[in-house]
């Protein structure tokens, strides 16, 4: 299977290159939301700057971990039939 380097293959999927030739306008995110243009070497729209948990107070950090882990879902007990009175529903089974 050979792979054919031409002009198409850009169109179908991104462009496989480790270095870029030229720097490309981005604008960066910084954790306090104030915004700044500047030129990248990868073509990005936006790069946003991870926030520091070191610097939040103790609630919100705890918010935070609590929304990127939350906890597993309980496992639902399966009803059983024991309780149930099958008269009841005798009238909806076909004769």
């Amino acid at each position: 299977a050979c792979a054919r380097s031409n002009s198409n293959r850009a169109a179908i999927s991104h462009l496989h290159r480790q270095l870029y030739g030229r720097l490309y306008p981005v604008l960066l995110v910084s954790t306090d939301g104030s915004t700044v243009r500047l030129r990248y070497r990868e073509p990005k729209r936006i790069i946003m700057l991870p926030l520091d948990s070191s610097t939040l107070p103790e609630a919100e950090r705890k918010a935070r971990l609590r929304r990127h882990f939350p906890s597993k879902p309980k496992a639902k007990e399966e009803e059983t039939f024991e309780g149930i009175d099958l008269n009841t529903y005798k009238k909806f089974w076909k004769k």
